[in-house]
């Protein structure tokens, strides 16, 4: 029996992964998706969607746990259920793992369950679980493998005391003290999780602020504001070791501009310093594909390799490591495979932490727009001058409009606040469609509404 043959078979399942496949299908192909067996990969698995199932959940205890006094309803004290809690979360995963099997099955895609590997262009040989080998052939290779948690030389994961966010969103009790090394999006999602649960947290970022890269102003409020809901914060600090003890972690601590070592001890370290791409896993420079001096892929506007059929996508390539960019990757490879002239606008990707009150932005910030050279001009308004937010309960943060005062264009969009996750759209299509800042300021926003920050801090440039 001959070998199967497809027009492209894609490796991984991930976001990116099985997006592009189905778009593919969607396209006339014949497609393959090859994965170990998590469908939806670490987005669905261990990352984006049980985070926010846990995030979601924890965040309802502690405002019950708070009191609704002001709203006239009496409660009595909550009570934690952690098993519960996680359960809630293996169905959400669960249920969304399957509508992945269902899409490919609708689309016609073929999984293919088993490890991949490309020992030529057009092949790719998966091994299965029960040791038998099936080879693909392909006319073209999508790799979408992803990345895996980032290890520290001094901090290697155990699993049980010095732990990946795989293993944070799996606990199956509440740490008394839970050390935080690293003030990304995924330590401060997983440190608030745990810090409403009733962990003490303590963040610990070798550089000066939380969220690095993104605007400074956001983030100097944001700080604040976990610190009043119970994180505490040690920047510019590195850990430069640990000790697991029967009960513990003993954990060692140096300030960056000094040379005083400290020991703070814990239940639990969660290193959260980002994350690794699985390019270096694959072999590929036995293929000859080349790539960076990080091990990312380097590809073309067609997202493809140096090697003819080879294409990458996701966190195998440069750029930032987020699901919604695999995605729109994934689409743009395999229509351009298909000979439309699609694109991905990096200008306008966003870029969400889901803390209470979340972090989201698009485009430059200030300060990156004053490096590149640009006339800044800056809009700003507090979500405690909005009615909706009042309503809510929710007066932290503000909207920030970064503006070339030349053209009036939205260059960036900054928002620390309620919903943020959402109102950030609006900043990423003023971008993308080169939207001015008037036009944002004369957009008719709902009355009562969030988004009218949003118009009130275009304002302030406009008028």
């Amino acid at each position: 029996m001959a070998d199967p043959s497809y027009d492209l078979v894609v490796i991984g399942a991930g976001p990116g992964g099985y997006t592009a496949a189905v778009r593919a299908a969607d396209l006339g192909m014949s497609v393959a998706c090859v994965d170990r067996g998590w469908l939806g990969g670490t987005c669905l698995q261990v990352g984006c969607i049980p985070s926010k199932a846990l995030l979601e959940s924890s965040e309802r205890f502690a405002e019950v746990q708070a009191g609704f006094d002001d709203h006239g309803i009496a409660l009595s004290q909550p009570e934690l259920d952690l098993s519960a809690m996680m359960a809630r979360k293996s169905r959400i995963v669960d249920t969304m793992t399957k509508g992945v099997a269902w899409l490919f099955a609708d689309k016609k895609v073929e999984y293919v369950e088993g490890s991949a590997h490309v020992p030529n262009p057009g092949r790719v040989d998966v091994e299965r679980a029960d040791g038998s080998t099936t080879m693909l052939r392909a006319q073209r290779i999508l790799l979408a493998t992803g990345s895996v948690p980032a290890q520290l030389p001094d901090l290697p994961f155990d699993g049980e005391r010095i732990i990946s966010s795989n293993e944070a969103l799996s606990l199956t009790r509440v740490p008394e003290r839970l050390i935080v090394v690293g003030a990304g999006a995924i330590g401060l999602e997983m440190g608030s999780v745990w810090s409403r649960l009733g962990a003490e947290v303590r963040v610990v970022e070798f550089l000066d602020s939380i969220l690095p890269g993104m605007d400074a102003e956001i983030t100097k409020q944001g700080q604040r504001v976990l610190s009043r809901q119970g994180l505490s914060f040690d920047l510019g600090t590195r850990a430069t070791g640990a000790e697991v003890f029967a009960d513990g972690v003993r954990l060692s601590l140096v300030h960056r501009d000094g040379d005083k070592e400290r020991v703070e001890e814990c239940d639990l370290v969660l290193v959260a310093v980002g994350r690794r791409s699985t390019a270096v896993d694959l072999d590929l420079d036995k293929l000859g594909v080349k790539s960076d001096d990080r091990g990312l892929v380097a590809v073309n506007g067609d997202y493809a390799t140096n090697v003819v059929g080879i294409y990458a996508i996701g966190d195998l390539v440069p750029g930032p490591m987020l699901a919604h960019k695999a995605e729109a990757e994934g689409v743009v490879a395999v229509e351009r495979m298909a000979g439309y002239g699609s694109s991905v606008n990096y200008d306008a990707m966003p870029a969400v932490v889901y803390t209470h009150p979340e972090v989201a932005a698009v485009g430059l910030s200030e300060e990156a727009a004053q490096e590149a050279g640009y006339d800044v001009q800056i809009g700003k308004h507090q979500f405690r001058a909005n009615g909706r937010a009042y309503a809510m309960d929710c007066l932290d943060g503000f909207v920030k409009v970064v503006a070339d005062a030349a053209s009036d264009r939205v260059l960036g969009m900054h928002i620390l606040g309620p919903q943020a996750s959402h109102l950030i759209a609006e900043g990423v299509l003023a971008i993308e469609l080169s939207a001015s800042v008037e036009d944002l300021a004369r957009t008719v926003h709902a009355h009562p509404s969030l988004s009218e920050v949003i118009k009130e801090a275009a304002w302030h440039i406009a008028e």
